[in-house]
């Protein structure tokens, strides 16, 4: 099926070899059209600020769930923390979670070792360079559209399940605590996603098993997109990746504990989610979307870019297994709330994006059938 996507348009350009050569304009690829520009007051109190920021709002706490109750012999601290999980998907389609299981220091660990990867020469890393075949490996652009606005940044994209798509040959030899990292964080954050969609799955009122058993079961797809935002010389002319929601299902995002950049689009204006320290940051992607028949909805987002410093960012995505189809549960669907979406596999799905890149909501709204 993706034999139409066998090579990119153009030439890569790595990113950050273009912001460590001192430019002081970015090419005009990477300038965005006005409308799309991240919005930096230029009031007297900013003008300082916005030299050294990425930001273009006050970082805001998106809800942040304790997880620790969630297994709680005391069944009403467990239900407190499904009912605040069930409103953050239904209100804000983000979150952030704490005392999820998985330790900081492997969270640490992960994002040293990845900021090691990135530093190390171009020769080294070229030699992991990706094709839009798979998207595995090190990359600088999504979409194959030929003369498409490119977003600030790189990336190093790999599969981890199932099991049969991993290829270990093609994770990074160096640093030398990479592989093991890749394998041991993988596993902690997929078993993480699994006891969320047991939540979600509970919250809907489909039975613990449900949403699970809909992805493949122990089939269900897992893939590891690290982001490298460099350091930008106008961050108000561009993004360290366009707005969009995401394809998937879930998604847990290991953010930088250093930068602020992930903006979430809430009542039509851009946002800045400020981390909380030892957090993952969750949200749903448009297959819960489309299995909860829009009672939960993915939510359009982006990433800023910063002046002075470097961001790196972890997201695991958790997905359907690829050749599964999708559509809403039919608990679901009634009389008064008909099945919004079509079935669709995750593999037709994704075409779309492996095409024409980041679009916002475009995809998954343009499924909806006529009412």
């Amino acid at each position: 099926m993706m034999s139409c996507l066998q090579s990119w348009p153009e030439p890569i350009v790595r990113v950050q070899a273009l912001s460590e050569s001192g430019i002081r304009a970015i090419p005009e690829r990477y300038i965005k059209p006005l409308s799309d520009r991240p919005n930096r007051p230029d009031t007297s109190a900013t003008v300082a600020a916005k030299k050294n920021s990425g930001t273009s709002s006050p970082p805001i706490n998106i809800p942040v769930i304790d997880l620790q109750n969630l297994f709680s012999n005391d069944q009403s601290l467990c239900d407190e923390t499904l009912s605040l999980v069930s409103h953050a998907c239904r209100e804000w389609g983000f979150f952030q979670i704490v005392n999820h299981g998985v330790s900081p220091e492997l969270m640490k660990s992960a994002r040293k070792t990845w900021r090691e990867f990135f530093s190390l020469p171009p020769d080294v890393k070229q030699e992991y360079a990706n094709s839009p075949t798979t998207y595995e490996g090190y990359g600088s652009r999504l979409g194959v559209q030929k003369g498409a606005i490119l977003d600030w940044s790189d990336y190093f994209f790999l599969h981890y399940m199932p099991r049969s798509q991993r290829n270990e040959s093609k994770w990074p030899q160096l640093p030398p605590s990479c592989r093991k990292v890749i394998a041991e964080y993988g596993e902690e954050t997929v078993k993480l996603c699994g006891r969320l969609m047991e939540v979600l799955s509970i919250n809907l009122g489909l039975g613990k098993e449900y949403l699970q058993n809909e992805f493949g079961g122990e089939n269900i797809g897992a893939c590891l997109r690290v982001n490298f935002y460099p350091k930008c010389p106008q961050p108000d002319l561009t993004l360290g990746l366009s707005p969009h929601s995401d394809p998937g299902g879930l998604t847990l995002l290991l953010p930088d504990d250093d930068v602020s950049g992930l903006q979430i689009r809430k009542c039509n204006d851009w946002v800045t989610v400020k981390p909380v320290p030892n957090a993952f940051i969750v949200n749903v992607g448009d297959q819960i979307q489309v299995l909860s028949n829009a009672i939960y909805k993915s939510v359009e987002h982006r990433v800023i870019v910063n002046a002075v410093k470097d961001r790196v960012s972890l997201a695991l995505f958790y997905n359907p297994k690829s050749d599964l189809l999708i559509e809403p549960a039919k608990h679901l669907v009634t009389e008064d709330r008909p099945a919004l979406y079509p079935p669709m596999t995750f593999d037709e799905y994704r075409l779309y994006i492996r095409t024409k890149g980041p679009c916002g909501k475009a995809q998954v709204e343009s499924l909806k059938s006529p009412r």
